[in-house]
C-alpha cells in the first residue's frame, strides 16, 4: 500500500448528508468525483481512492442494547463495497461504537474485511465510557486499544492471505488518544492516524504540528478536511496546501 499509494476519501452514509459527502446523492457520482480529487493529490504515487462508510454510529439514545450505537445494514455495505470493487477504490468501514467496545463491533465485520478491498477506520471521539453519552463529551482510545485491533486485522491478513489491510484512527485533540507510545504497528496493517481538526488553515496547521508532532514508528499520517465548517469564515485548503505538510499526508479524506 505505502509508499505505492496515496489514499484520497469521501466519507459518510446514505440519507445522512451532514454526515459527510459519500452521502450526498448518487454514490455512483461520489465514487467518480473522488476518482477526480485523487489524482489532484498524486504527488509522484498512485492515487487510490477510498469510500469510507459509517459502518457503525453512535447515537445520543440508548438503543435495544444500551450501546449508544446502531449497524449499518449489511445490504448498505455491500453495495457501496460493490461500487468500491467496480471503481478499484478502497472501502474503510468507519466505527463510531458509542458505548460499544472498538474490537468487538470490528469482529462483528469480520465477513467484510476478509475482503482484500475493506479496512477499517475508527472514530474514537464517539467511544464512550460508562455514563457518557455520544455528543456531549469527546471520547477516547488508548495506544493499548488500538493495537489490540491491529493484531486482530493481522492475524485476519496472516489467515486469509490478504494483501495489507488500512486501519485508520481518527483523532480532533490530543485527549482523544491517550499513551500513544503504547501503539505498536503490526505485520500487514498499515496504521495510519488521521488529523481531524476543523477551522482556518492556520488554526489546521496548528492542530497538524499538535497531532503528528510524536507520531510512532511505523504509522503513517492522514489529514481531514470539512467542506463546510472549514470553510466557514474561511476557506478550504487546497491540495497543495495539504501536499505542502510535513510529514506529507498518505491518507486524505473530505468530509
Amino acid at each position: 500500500m505505502f509508499p505505492r499509494h496515496r489514499l484520497i476519501g469521501f466519507c459518510g452514509l446514505p440519507g445522512a448528508a451532514a454526515l459527510g459527502r459519500l452521502g450526498i446523492g448518487d454514490p455512483r457520482a461520489r465514487a467518480a468525483e473522488i476518482e477526480k480529487v485523487a489524482h489532484t493529490y498524486a504527488a509522484g504515487r498512485e492515487p487510490l481512492p477510498v469510500l469510507e462508510l459509517l459502518a457503525v454510529v453512535a447515537n445520543a439514545t440508548a438503543g435495544p442494547d444500551g450501546r449508544y450505537r446502531s449497524r449499518t445494514p449489511a445490504a448498505t455495505i455491500r453495495r457501496f463495497h460493490q461500487l468500491a470493487r467496480a471503481r478499484r477504490a478502497l472501502l474503510l468501514l468507519n466505527i463510531q461504537p458509542g458505548r460499544a467496545a472498538p474490537l468487538d463491533e470490528v469482529k462483528a465485520l469480520r465477513g467484510w474485511l476478509v475482503h482484500p478491498d475493506v479496512g477499517i477506520a475508527l472514530d474514537p471521539e464517539w467511544e464512550m465510557g460508562p455514563g457518557e453519552i455520544p455528543g456531549r463529551t469527546f471520547g477516547h482510545t488508548s495506544g493499548q486499544e488500538l493495537t489490540a485491533v491491529a493484531r486482530w486485522l493481522s492475524r485476519l491478513v496472516e489467515r486469509h492471505d490478504l494483501p495489507t489491510k488500512p486501519l485508520v484512527f481518527h483523532q480532533v485533540a490530543p485527549s482523544v488518544l491517550h499513551d500513544e507510545a503504547a501503539l505498536r504497528p503490526q505485520p500487514g496493517v498499515a496504521l495510519i492516524k488521521s488529523v481531524d481538526g476543523i477551522g482556518s488553515p492556520g488554526l489546521k496547521r496548528g492542530t497538524w504540528r499538535r497531532l503528528v508532532s510524536q507520531l510512532p514508528d511505523g504509522v503513517h499520517s492522514g489529514f481531514k478536511l470539512f467542506y463546510e465548517e472549514d470553510a466557514k469564515g474561511s476557506r478550504l485548503m487546497t491540495p497543495k496546501e495539504v501536499l505542502a505538510l510535513t510529514p506529507r499526508p498518505e491518507y486524505v479524506m473530505y468530509e
